[in-house]
């Protein structure tokens, strides 16, 4: 499962170009079958989707793929408010027995130094506490690329999702691979 924001959901794009479709196809094309749910909710900020993970993840999800906290940037809240929302959405996880690769965001440097340091800390401080697999910046090689973001500036396109796959699925990789040792299989 893909949980996430807008960034998960595929905002501004058909539902087949969005993350978790596109990433089931380049799986699939390294010989690995799986299904993957978009639980991206527009607009959705890190105590949000704590919010809704009881309801949005359902009993027998094999993996997640937590990408959250973009909105919480952009709306500047206060970077400790998101990191106890991801550390509970973690936590919750994990007590489930539900792998998770956690994928990071940084703050636009436009929200001043103090702030970017601060927010720019909270995923790879989640990630040395939390067994999850870790990818720091979703929007890694896309962010500030017109040619892969959208006219407004902030979500992939086509092209820019096709980046993001890319980059990410070696991680997912990993994270399939945690799922099938689990299992035993």
């Amino acid at each position: 499962m893909a949980f996430g924001d807008s960034l998960t959901a595929g905002h501004g794009l058909p539902t087949n170009l969005a993350f978790p479709a596109k990433l089931a196809r380049a799986l699939q094309a390294k010989g690995i079958t799986v299904g993957i749910a978009n639980a991206g909710v527009s607009g959705d900020t890190a105590s949000g989707g704590l919010a809704r993970l009881d309801w949005s993840v359902p009993d027998g999800t094999d993996a997640v793929i937590l990408e959250l906290g973009a909105n919480d940037m952009l709306r500047g809240v206060d970077p400790h408010v998101t990191k106890a929302a991801l550390d509970r959405i973690l936590g919750k996880l994990t007590a489930r027995h539900i792998p998770v690769l956690l994928a990071g965001m940084k703050a636009m440097r436009n929200l001043g130094s103090d702030y970017a340091r601060e927010f720019d800390a909270v995923y790879p401080a989640l990630a040395s506490t939390h067994s999850v697999v870790f990818y720091p910046f979703f929007l890694a090689g896309v962010a500030a690329d017109p040619k892969l973001n959208q006219a407004d500036g902030l979500h992939p396109n086509a092209a820019g999702v096709d980046v993001i796959v890319a980059r990410m699925l070696p991680r997912v990789e990993t994270l399939i691979a945690r799922v099938r040792a689990a299992r035993g299989s």
